[in-house]
Protein backbone atom coordinates (compact mmCIF):
# COMPACT_ATOMS: atom_id res chain seq x y z
CA UNK A 1 0.00 0.00 0.00
CA UNK A 2 1.28 3.49 -0.61
CA UNK A 3 2.51 5.54 1.96
CA UNK A 4 2.66 9.41 2.17
CA UNK A 5 5.97 10.11 2.37
CA UNK A 6 6.19 13.99 3.79
CA UNK A 7 4.08 16.40 5.69
CA UNK A 8 1.34 18.38 3.40
CA UNK A 9 1.33 22.16 3.04
CA UNK A 10 -1.26 22.16 0.28
CA UNK A 11 -3.40 19.04 0.04
CA UNK A 12 -4.25 20.13 -3.70
CA UNK A 13 -5.35 16.65 -5.53
CA UNK A 14 -6.28 13.92 -3.24
CA UNK A 15 -6.61 10.41 -4.13
CA UNK A 16 -9.58 9.15 -5.92
CA UNK A 17 -9.85 6.12 -7.68
CA UNK A 18 -10.13 6.29 -11.59
CA UNK A 19 -12.08 3.79 -13.95
CA UNK A 20 -8.46 3.11 -15.15
CA UNK A 21 -8.06 0.92 -12.30
CA UNK A 22 -10.47 -1.66 -13.31
CA UNK A 23 -10.55 -1.54 -16.75
CA UNK A 24 -9.32 -5.55 -18.03
CA UNK A 25 -6.49 -3.63 -20.11
CA UNK A 26 -4.12 -0.91 -19.45
CA UNK A 27 -5.51 2.32 -20.66
CA UNK A 28 -3.20 4.54 -23.03
CA UNK A 29 -2.35 7.85 -22.83
CA UNK A 30 -0.66 10.26 -24.83
CA UNK A 31 1.41 11.93 -22.49
CA UNK A 32 2.15 10.42 -19.04
CA UNK A 33 4.47 12.97 -16.61
CA UNK A 34 5.38 11.27 -13.69
CA UNK A 35 6.41 13.83 -10.55
CA UNK A 36 4.07 16.70 -9.42
CA UNK A 37 6.80 19.25 -8.60
CA UNK A 38 6.83 22.07 -10.42
CA UNK A 39 8.77 20.90 -13.51
CA UNK A 40 6.03 18.01 -13.83
CA UNK A 41 3.26 20.63 -13.18
CA UNK A 42 5.11 23.09 -15.92
CA UNK A 43 5.41 20.51 -18.41
CA UNK A 44 1.52 19.57 -17.63
CA UNK A 45 0.06 22.79 -17.74
CA UNK A 46 2.00 24.04 -21.18
CA UNK A 47 0.92 20.71 -23.25
CA UNK A 48 -2.61 21.03 -21.91
CA UNK A 49 -2.93 24.50 -22.89
CA UNK A 50 -1.47 23.21 -26.34
CA UNK A 51 -5.10 20.99 -26.81
CA UNK A 52 -2.14 17.41 -25.52
CA UNK A 53 -3.86 14.71 -23.53
CA UNK A 54 -1.93 14.54 -20.54
CA UNK A 55 -1.72 12.70 -17.44
CA UNK A 56 0.11 13.55 -14.44
CA UNK A 57 0.94 10.65 -11.47
CA UNK A 58 2.38 11.91 -8.02
CA UNK A 59 3.15 9.83 -4.72
CA UNK A 60 1.71 12.09 -2.89
CA UNK A 61 -1.24 14.71 -2.98
CA UNK A 62 -0.22 18.14 -2.79
CA UNK A 63 2.40 20.37 -2.22
CA UNK A 64 5.15 19.42 0.24
CA UNK A 65 5.87 21.07 3.69
CA UNK A 66 9.77 23.25 3.45
CA UNK A 67 10.68 26.33 1.37
CA UNK A 68 13.10 24.44 -0.60
CA UNK A 69 13.70 26.66 -3.66
CA UNK A 70 12.82 30.47 -3.27
CA UNK A 71 14.40 32.20 -6.23
CA UNK A 72 12.73 32.35 -9.37
CA UNK A 73 14.41 34.30 -11.93
CA UNK A 74 13.07 36.52 -14.74
CA UNK A 75 12.83 34.04 -17.36
CA UNK A 76 11.35 31.54 -14.87
CA UNK A 77 8.55 34.50 -14.56
CA UNK A 78 8.07 35.19 -17.99
CA UNK A 79 7.76 30.89 -18.70
CA UNK A 80 5.26 31.17 -16.03
CA UNK A 81 3.46 34.67 -18.12
CA UNK A 82 2.86 32.49 -20.63
CA UNK A 83 1.55 29.69 -18.91
CA UNK A 84 -1.28 32.07 -17.04
CA UNK A 85 0.07 32.23 -13.91
CA UNK A 86 3.15 34.25 -13.42
CA UNK A 87 0.84 37.90 -12.36
CA UNK A 88 -0.01 35.48 -9.29
CA UNK A 89 3.69 34.77 -8.65
CA UNK A 90 4.59 38.08 -8.87
CA UNK A 91 1.88 39.54 -6.14
CA UNK A 92 2.63 37.27 -3.85
CA UNK A 93 6.78 37.02 -4.06
CA UNK A 94 8.96 39.43 -2.60
CA UNK A 95 10.81 41.86 -5.53
CA UNK A 96 14.52 42.24 -5.79
CA UNK A 97 17.30 43.40 -7.75
CA UNK A 98 19.92 44.18 -5.62
CA UNK A 99 22.60 42.29 -3.79
CA UNK A 100 25.23 43.05 -0.90
CA UNK A 101 28.28 40.81 -0.49
CA UNK A 102 30.19 41.23 2.79
CA UNK A 103 33.43 40.13 4.10
CA UNK A 104 33.71 39.90 7.97
CA UNK A 105 31.49 43.01 9.26
CA UNK A 106 32.17 45.26 6.51
CA UNK A 107 30.65 45.38 2.80
CA UNK A 108 32.89 44.90 -0.17
CA UNK A 109 30.23 46.31 -2.63
CA UNK A 110 26.54 45.84 -3.95
CA UNK A 111 25.03 44.99 -7.72
CA UNK A 112 21.74 45.38 -9.44
CA UNK A 113 20.66 42.96 -11.35
CA UNK A 114 18.46 44.99 -13.75
CA UNK A 115 19.87 48.16 -13.51
CA UNK A 116 18.04 49.64 -16.78
CA UNK A 117 14.89 48.00 -16.01
CA UNK A 118 12.26 47.78 -19.44
CA UNK A 119 11.00 44.55 -18.55
CA UNK A 120 7.67 43.65 -17.40
CA UNK A 121 9.06 41.09 -14.79
CA UNK A 122 11.90 41.84 -12.08
CA UNK A 123 15.57 40.31 -12.12
CA UNK A 124 14.32 37.47 -9.58
CA UNK A 125 11.64 36.97 -6.57
CA UNK A 126 11.34 35.15 -3.79
CA UNK A 127 8.67 32.52 -3.36
CA UNK A 128 8.57 29.83 -1.23
CA UNK A 129 8.27 26.62 -3.93
CA UNK A 130 5.58 25.24 -2.36
CA UNK A 131 3.33 28.79 -3.09
CA UNK A 132 4.61 28.37 -6.88
CA UNK A 133 3.64 24.86 -6.81
CA UNK A 134 0.49 25.79 -5.63
CA UNK A 135 0.17 28.91 -8.23
CA UNK A 136 0.89 26.39 -10.76
CA UNK A 137 -1.85 23.68 -9.95
CA UNK A 138 -4.19 26.81 -9.91
CA UNK A 139 -3.45 27.75 -13.33
CA UNK A 140 -3.95 24.00 -14.16
CA UNK A 141 -7.80 24.29 -12.30
CA UNK A 142 -8.44 27.44 -14.33
CA UNK A 143 -7.24 25.43 -17.69
CA UNK A 144 -9.31 22.33 -16.75
CA UNK A 145 -12.75 23.84 -16.54
CA UNK A 146 -12.10 25.45 -19.82
CA UNK A 147 -11.38 22.08 -21.17
CA UNK A 148 -8.13 21.40 -21.34
CA UNK A 149 -7.07 17.85 -21.33
CA UNK A 150 -5.16 17.26 -18.05
CA UNK A 151 -5.69 15.00 -15.42
CA UNK A 152 -3.85 14.81 -12.52
CA UNK A 153 -3.79 12.01 -10.01
CA UNK A 154 -2.25 12.03 -6.77
CA UNK A 155 -1.27 9.01 -4.30
CA UNK A 156 0.16 7.13 -7.64
CA UNK A 157 3.52 6.17 -7.13
CA UNK A 158 4.80 4.29 -10.21
CA UNK A 159 6.56 1.12 -8.82
CA UNK A 160 7.52 -0.02 -12.04
CA UNK A 161 8.29 0.22 -16.16
CA UNK A 162 8.59 -1.06 -19.26
CA UNK A 163 9.69 0.45 -22.56
CA UNK A 164 8.05 -1.21 -25.33
CA UNK A 165 9.38 0.99 -28.34
CA UNK A 166 6.86 2.20 -29.62
CA UNK A 167 5.18 2.63 -25.79
CA UNK A 168 5.78 2.64 -22.26
CA UNK A 169 4.05 0.53 -19.77
CA UNK A 170 3.87 1.79 -15.68
CA UNK A 171 2.82 -0.55 -13.01
CA UNK A 172 1.18 2.26 -10.69
CA UNK A 173 0.76 1.43 -6.37
CA UNK A 174 -2.39 2.80 -5.00
CA UNK A 175 -4.42 2.65 -1.69
CA UNK A 176 -6.58 0.52 -3.77
CA UNK A 177 -3.61 -1.53 -5.16
CA UNK A 178 -1.73 -1.28 -8.70
CA UNK A 179 -2.45 -1.14 -11.62
CA UNK A 180 -1.13 -0.72 -14.74
CA UNK A 181 -1.07 2.42 -17.48
CA UNK A 182 0.42 2.85 -21.06
CA UNK A 183 2.32 6.52 -23.03
CA UNK A 184 2.29 6.73 -25.59
CA UNK A 185 5.78 9.73 -24.11
CA UNK A 186 6.49 9.42 -20.64
CA UNK A 187 8.41 12.43 -18.99
CA UNK A 188 10.13 11.48 -15.83
CA UNK A 189 9.57 15.05 -13.51
CA UNK A 190 10.30 12.44 -10.50
CA UNK A 191 13.42 14.28 -8.52
CA UNK A 192 16.96 14.13 -7.78
CA UNK A 193 16.63 10.55 -6.73
CA UNK A 194 14.47 9.59 -10.21
CA UNK A 195 13.06 6.03 -9.07
CA UNK A 196 12.46 6.25 -13.14
CA UNK A 197 15.67 6.82 -13.94
CA UNK A 198 16.66 4.07 -11.77
CA UNK A 199 14.68 1.48 -13.10
CA UNK A 200 16.12 1.98 -16.24
CA UNK A 201 19.35 1.28 -14.61
CA UNK A 202 20.75 4.75 -16.53
CA UNK A 203 23.71 6.49 -15.07
CA UNK A 204 23.94 10.08 -13.29
CA UNK A 205 27.20 11.34 -13.39
CA UNK A 206 29.02 14.08 -11.65
CA UNK A 207 30.64 15.49 -8.70
CA UNK A 208 29.89 15.33 -5.17
CA UNK A 209 30.98 18.27 -2.87
CA UNK A 210 32.08 17.54 0.84
CA UNK A 211 30.47 20.43 2.49
CA UNK A 212 27.24 20.75 4.73
CA UNK A 213 24.87 23.42 4.51
CA UNK A 214 22.46 24.69 7.68
CA UNK A 215 19.38 25.98 6.49
CA UNK A 216 16.58 27.99 9.24
CA UNK A 217 13.90 29.60 7.83
CA UNK A 218 12.72 31.99 10.31
CA UNK A 219 9.73 34.35 10.54
CA UNK A 220 10.40 37.70 12.03
CA UNK A 221 8.98 41.33 11.55
CA UNK A 222 12.87 42.86 10.49
CA UNK A 223 13.52 46.34 8.88
CA UNK A 224 16.11 44.54 6.42
CA UNK A 225 15.83 45.45 2.53
CA UNK A 226 14.91 42.91 0.26
CA UNK A 227 17.62 42.66 -0.66
CA UNK A 228 20.43 39.67 -1.42
CA UNK A 229 23.16 39.66 1.63
CA UNK A 230 25.90 37.34 1.00
CA UNK A 231 29.20 37.20 3.94
CA UNK A 232 32.29 35.61 3.40
CA UNK A 233 34.09 34.84 6.58
CA UNK A 234 31.05 36.54 8.87
CA UNK A 235 32.23 38.08 12.36
CA UNK A 236 28.91 36.29 13.74
CA UNK A 237 29.68 33.49 16.13
CA UNK A 238 29.31 30.05 14.53
CA UNK A 239 28.37 31.25 11.31
CA UNK A 240 30.59 29.07 9.40
CA UNK A 241 32.36 29.83 6.44
CA UNK A 242 29.65 32.02 4.48
CA UNK A 243 26.34 32.79 5.60
CA UNK A 244 23.00 34.04 3.39
CA UNK A 245 19.92 35.87 4.20
CA UNK A 246 17.36 36.69 1.69
CA UNK A 247 13.40 37.72 2.71
CA UNK A 248 10.50 35.55 1.43
CA UNK A 249 6.69 36.71 1.96
CA UNK A 250 4.91 36.52 5.09
CA UNK A 251 7.80 37.77 6.66
CA UNK A 252 9.70 34.51 6.38
CA UNK A 253 13.41 34.86 5.79
CA UNK A 254 15.78 32.33 4.76
CA UNK A 255 18.79 32.34 6.72
CA UNK A 256 22.19 29.81 4.87
CA UNK A 257 25.17 28.82 7.30
CA UNK A 258 28.20 26.99 5.77
CA UNK A 259 29.36 24.56 8.24
CA UNK A 260 32.15 22.70 6.75
CA UNK A 261 32.17 19.00 6.09
CA UNK A 262 33.33 17.53 9.19
CA UNK A 263 29.91 18.01 11.37
CA UNK A 264 27.73 16.12 13.94
CA UNK A 265 24.80 16.56 11.83
CA UNK A 266 22.22 15.76 14.29
CA UNK A 267 23.90 18.21 16.81
CA UNK A 268 23.75 20.83 14.33
CA UNK A 269 20.06 20.54 13.87
CA UNK A 270 19.44 21.04 17.86
CA UNK A 271 17.00 23.96 18.01
CA UNK A 272 19.49 25.49 21.02
CA UNK A 273 22.30 25.27 18.37
CA UNK A 274 20.10 26.47 15.49
CA UNK A 275 19.28 29.77 17.62
CA UNK A 276 22.59 30.64 18.87
CA UNK A 277 24.03 31.01 15.31
CA UNK A 278 20.56 32.80 14.60
CA UNK A 279 20.84 35.31 17.12
CA UNK A 280 24.52 35.76 16.87
CA UNK A 281 23.22 36.99 13.21
CA UNK A 282 20.43 39.05 13.86
CA UNK A 283 21.17 40.76 17.37
CA UNK A 284 20.95 40.17 20.71
CA UNK A 285 16.91 40.17 21.59
CA UNK A 286 15.99 39.23 18.04
CA UNK A 287 12.36 38.45 18.06
CA UNK A 288 11.97 35.76 15.45
CA UNK A 289 10.30 31.81 15.30
CA UNK A 290 12.14 28.94 13.50
CA UNK A 291 9.83 27.85 11.16
CA UNK A 292 11.72 25.20 8.40
CA UNK A 293 15.79 23.82 9.33
CA UNK A 294 17.45 21.58 7.60
CA UNK A 295 21.22 20.41 6.81
CA UNK A 296 21.90 19.95 3.14
CA UNK A 297 24.67 18.58 1.07
CA UNK A 298 24.50 18.66 -2.96
CA UNK A 299 26.66 17.04 -6.15
CA UNK A 300 27.07 18.38 -9.60
CA UNK A 301 25.41 16.06 -11.96
CA UNK A 302 23.45 14.67 -15.06
CA UNK A 303 22.30 12.05 -17.09
CA UNK A 304 24.44 11.27 -20.31
CA UNK A 305 21.39 12.13 -22.67
CA UNK A 306 17.93 13.18 -21.14
CA UNK A 307 16.06 11.20 -24.15
CA UNK A 308 15.97 7.76 -24.17
CA UNK A 309 13.52 6.92 -26.97
CA UNK A 310 10.19 7.39 -25.71
CA UNK A 311 11.33 8.41 -22.27
CA UNK A 312 12.57 12.08 -21.58
CA UNK A 313 14.34 13.44 -18.56
CA UNK A 314 13.52 16.98 -17.01
CA UNK A 315 14.42 18.76 -14.29
CA UNK A 316 16.13 17.49 -11.10
CA UNK A 317 15.64 13.83 -12.31
CA UNK A 318 18.21 14.88 -15.56
CA UNK A 319 20.78 17.16 -13.38
CA UNK A 320 21.54 18.75 -10.42
CA UNK A 321 23.21 21.32 -9.10
CA UNK A 322 24.08 23.14 -5.87
CA UNK A 323 21.59 25.78 -4.89
CA UNK A 324 23.89 28.69 -5.38
CA UNK A 325 22.85 30.69 -8.46
CA UNK A 326 19.38 29.82 -8.10
CA UNK A 327 19.73 26.88 -11.30
CA UNK A 328 17.43 23.91 -9.78
CA UNK A 329 14.21 24.90 -10.43
CA UNK A 330 14.48 28.00 -13.11
CA UNK A 331 16.42 25.40 -15.64
CA UNK A 332 13.81 22.77 -14.81
CA UNK A 333 11.32 25.24 -16.12
CA UNK A 334 13.74 26.16 -18.85
CA UNK A 335 13.47 22.18 -19.85
CA UNK A 336 9.76 21.97 -20.01
CA UNK A 337 9.74 24.95 -21.59
CA UNK A 338 11.94 23.47 -24.70
CA UNK A 339 10.37 20.08 -24.59
CA UNK A 340 6.84 21.38 -24.85
CA UNK A 341 6.63 22.72 -27.92
CA UNK A 342 8.40 19.79 -29.89
CA UNK A 343 6.35 16.99 -28.62
CA UNK A 344 3.03 18.69 -29.39
CA UNK A 345 4.79 19.15 -32.98
CA UNK A 346 5.24 15.23 -33.01
CA UNK A 347 2.17 14.34 -30.97
CA UNK A 348 0.02 16.38 -33.96
CA UNK A 349 2.27 14.93 -37.12
CA UNK A 350 3.89 18.21 -37.86
CA UNK A 351 7.61 17.19 -36.88
CA UNK A 352 9.02 13.99 -36.74
CA UNK A 353 10.48 12.34 -33.47
CA UNK A 354 13.98 13.04 -34.32
CA UNK A 355 13.05 16.72 -32.93
CA UNK A 356 12.97 15.80 -29.80
CA UNK A 357 16.73 14.59 -30.41
CA UNK A 358 17.36 18.93 -30.06
CA UNK A 359 15.40 19.07 -26.45
CA UNK A 360 18.54 16.49 -25.33
CA UNK A 361 21.43 18.55 -27.42
CA UNK A 362 19.85 22.22 -26.18
CA UNK A 363 19.39 21.06 -22.31
CA UNK A 364 22.36 19.15 -21.85
CA UNK A 365 24.17 22.75 -23.10
CA UNK A 366 21.99 24.35 -20.71
CA UNK A 367 22.66 21.66 -18.04
CA UNK A 368 26.46 22.08 -18.47
CA UNK A 369 26.59 25.61 -18.38
CA UNK A 370 24.71 25.36 -14.94
CA UNK A 371 26.70 22.59 -13.65
CA UNK A 372 29.75 24.43 -14.81
CA UNK A 373 28.64 27.87 -12.87
CA UNK A 374 27.65 25.96 -10.21
CA UNK A 375 30.86 24.13 -9.76
CA UNK A 376 32.95 27.69 -10.36
CA UNK A 377 30.66 29.43 -7.19
CA UNK A 378 31.41 26.19 -4.73
CA UNK A 379 35.00 26.26 -5.21
CA UNK A 380 34.96 30.13 -4.80
CA UNK A 381 33.39 29.70 -1.15
CA UNK A 382 35.27 26.64 -0.36
CA UNK A 383 38.96 26.94 -2.08
CA UNK A 384 40.33 23.86 -2.28
CA UNK A 385 43.84 24.55 -2.07
CA UNK A 386 46.05 27.48 -0.78
CA UNK A 387 46.95 28.90 -3.73
CA UNK A 388 43.04 28.94 -4.85
CA UNK A 389 42.73 30.09 -1.78
CA UNK A 390 45.15 33.32 -1.92
CA UNK A 391 43.27 34.01 -5.15
CA UNK A 392 39.82 34.17 -3.44
CA UNK A 393 41.07 36.38 -0.78
CA UNK A 394 43.00 38.75 -3.30
CA UNK A 395 39.80 39.07 -5.49
CA UNK A 396 37.66 39.70 -2.25
CA UNK A 397 40.55 42.73 -1.07
CA UNK A 398 40.37 43.63 -4.31
CA UNK A 399 36.35 44.00 -5.20
CA UNK A 400 36.06 46.30 -1.95
CA UNK A 401 37.59 49.37 -4.17
CA UNK A 402 38.86 48.09 -8.08
CA UNK A 403 35.47 47.58 -9.94
CA UNK A 404 37.23 45.31 -12.16
CA UNK A 405 37.58 42.79 -9.66
CA UNK A 406 33.92 42.60 -8.74
CA UNK A 407 33.26 40.02 -11.23
CA UNK A 408 35.58 37.88 -10.12
CA UNK A 409 33.56 37.48 -7.06
CA UNK A 410 31.45 34.58 -6.89
CA UNK A 411 29.03 34.21 -4.09
CA UNK A 412 26.79 32.60 -6.70
CA UNK A 413 26.57 33.61 -10.15
CA UNK A 414 22.77 34.17 -10.54
CA UNK A 415 20.31 32.23 -13.15
CA UNK A 416 20.25 33.78 -16.93
CA UNK A 417 18.16 32.30 -19.31
CA UNK A 418 20.41 29.64 -21.72
CA UNK A 419 21.82 30.77 -24.89
CA UNK A 420 21.73 27.87 -27.25
CA UNK A 421 24.99 29.21 -29.45
CA UNK A 422 25.65 26.85 -32.53
CA UNK A 423 22.18 25.09 -31.62
CA UNK A 424 20.49 22.42 -34.89
CA UNK A 425 17.77 24.44 -35.08
CA UNK A 426 19.66 27.78 -35.19
CA UNK A 427 19.20 29.80 -38.35
CA UNK A 428 21.78 32.74 -40.01
CA UNK A 429 22.35 35.94 -38.03
CA UNK A 430 22.52 38.14 -41.40
CA UNK A 431 21.75 40.79 -39.07
CA UNK A 432 24.60 40.66 -36.78
CA UNK A 433 22.72 43.11 -34.11
CA UNK A 434 22.82 43.36 -30.75
CA UNK A 435 24.26 40.02 -28.46
CA UNK A 436 21.25 40.16 -26.21
CA UNK A 437 18.46 39.00 -29.18
CA UNK A 438 21.15 36.75 -31.15
CA UNK A 439 20.29 33.51 -32.69
CA UNK A 440 19.44 30.43 -29.92
CA UNK A 441 18.79 33.73 -26.95
CA UNK A 442 15.36 33.82 -25.04
CA UNK A 443 13.94 37.17 -26.61
CA UNK A 444 14.80 39.93 -24.25
CA UNK A 445 11.48 41.70 -23.12
CA UNK A 446 10.83 45.42 -23.99
CA UNK A 447 8.17 48.11 -23.49
CA UNK A 448 5.63 48.85 -25.84
CA UNK A 449 2.91 51.35 -25.46
CA UNK A 450 1.42 50.19 -22.26
CA UNK A 451 2.32 46.79 -22.50
CA UNK A 452 5.10 44.50 -22.96
CA UNK A 453 6.33 42.63 -26.12
CA UNK A 454 6.42 39.24 -24.79
CA UNK A 455 3.04 39.28 -23.45
CA UNK A 456 2.60 39.89 -27.00
CA UNK A 457 4.61 36.58 -28.61
CA UNK A 458 2.33 34.16 -27.25
CA UNK A 459 3.40 30.20 -27.64
CA UNK A 460 3.59 29.80 -31.70
CA UNK A 461 6.21 30.21 -33.99
CA UNK A 462 6.46 34.27 -34.65
CA UNK A 463 7.35 36.98 -37.85
CA UNK A 464 8.51 39.50 -35.55
CA UNK A 465 9.23 42.60 -37.75
CA UNK A 466 10.41 45.93 -36.54
CA UNK A 467 10.62 48.73 -39.64
CA UNK A 468 10.13 46.37 -41.68
CA UNK A 469 7.83 45.00 -44.81
CA UNK A 470 6.64 41.28 -44.80
CA UNK A 471 3.24 39.23 -45.38
CA UNK A 472 1.23 38.29 -42.13
CA UNK A 473 2.14 34.93 -42.30
CA UNK A 474 5.00 32.49 -43.73
CA UNK A 475 4.32 28.42 -44.12
CA UNK A 476 6.52 25.67 -44.17
CA UNK A 477 5.53 22.20 -43.97
CA UNK A 478 2.22 22.68 -42.11
CA UNK A 479 3.65 25.10 -39.77
CA UNK A 480 2.95 29.12 -40.29
CA UNK A 481 4.99 31.78 -38.58
CA UNK A 482 2.42 34.76 -37.71
CA UNK A 483 3.76 38.10 -38.23
CA UNK A 484 4.43 40.67 -35.43
CA UNK A 485 4.66 44.27 -37.04
CA UNK A 486 6.46 47.11 -35.23
CA UNK A 487 7.76 50.38 -35.53
CA UNK A 488 10.12 52.61 -33.74
CA UNK A 489 7.08 54.75 -33.06
CA UNK A 490 5.99 52.27 -30.72
CA UNK A 491 9.66 52.22 -28.69
CA UNK A 492 9.27 55.46 -26.44
CA UNK A 493 12.32 53.83 -23.89
CA UNK A 494 14.20 53.02 -26.47
CA UNK A 495 14.78 49.92 -25.35
CA UNK A 496 13.29 47.88 -28.49
CA UNK A 497 15.86 49.42 -30.45
CA UNK A 498 18.72 48.73 -28.24
CA UNK A 499 18.21 44.84 -27.75
CA UNK A 500 16.85 44.20 -31.13
CA UNK A 501 18.45 46.85 -33.92
CA UNK A 502 21.53 47.81 -32.35
CA UNK A 503 22.79 49.75 -35.51
CA UNK A 504 20.42 48.82 -38.17
CA UNK A 505 17.18 50.94 -39.09
CA UNK A 506 14.99 47.86 -39.15
CA UNK A 507 14.65 43.99 -38.84
CA UNK A 508 13.35 41.16 -39.18
CA UNK A 509 13.30 37.88 -36.19
CA UNK A 510 12.01 34.55 -36.44
CA UNK A 511 11.28 33.28 -33.30
CA UNK A 512 10.28 29.48 -31.69
CA UNK A 513 6.98 28.94 -29.50
CA UNK A 514 9.45 29.37 -26.20
CA UNK A 515 10.09 32.77 -27.16
CA UNK A 516 14.02 31.61 -28.19
CA UNK A 517 15.55 33.34 -31.82
CA UNK A 518 15.94 31.11 -34.50
CA UNK A 519 17.04 33.73 -36.95
CA UNK A 520 17.53 37.28 -38.07
CA UNK A 521 17.87 39.34 -41.30
CA UNK A 522 17.87 42.89 -41.99
CA UNK A 523 15.04 42.49 -44.93
CA UNK A 524 11.93 39.86 -45.46
CA UNK A 525 13.49 37.23 -47.65
CA UNK A 526 10.96 34.61 -47.96
CA UNK A 527 13.10 31.65 -49.04
CA UNK A 528 15.72 32.26 -46.15
CA UNK A 529 12.37 32.31 -43.95
CA UNK A 530 10.85 29.21 -45.23
CA UNK A 531 14.67 27.24 -44.77
CA UNK A 532 14.68 29.07 -41.49
CA UNK A 533 11.34 27.59 -40.70
CA UNK A 534 12.15 23.83 -41.70
CA UNK A 535 15.15 24.29 -39.71
CA UNK A 536 13.44 25.11 -36.65
CA UNK A 537 11.66 22.04 -36.91
CA UNK A 538 14.05 19.78 -37.65
CA UNK A 539 13.33 19.36 -41.35
CA UNK A 540 16.02 20.61 -42.86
Amino acid sequence: MLQARYNIAFRLYPYKKVADQDKAAPVRHPVVIVGGGPVGMAAALDLGRKGVPVLLLDDHDGVGQGSRAICFSKRTLEIADRLGCGEAMLDKGVVWNVGRVFRGAGEIYQFNLSPDGGSKNPAFINLQQPHFEKFLVDEVRSQQAKSAPIEIRGGNRVSGMSDHGDHVSLTVDTADGPYTVEADWLIACDGASSPLRNMMGLGFEGRVFEDNFLIADVKMKADFPTERWFWFEPDFKDAGQSALLHKQPDNIWRIDFQLGWDIDRKAELGPVKIRSRVDAMLGAGADYELVWTSIYTFQCRRMEKFRHGRVLFAGDSAHQVSPFGARGANSGLQDVDNLGWKLDLVIRGLADETLLDSYNSERVHGADENILNSSRSTDFLTPKSEISKIFRNAVLDLAKDQEFARPLVNSGRLSVPCVYDGGCLNGPDQLQGPALSRPGAACPDAPLGTGYLLDQLGDKFTLLTINAEAPDSVEANGITAKRLALSSAEDSSGALAARYLGDASQAVYLLRPDQHVVARWHSFDAEALQIALRTATGKA
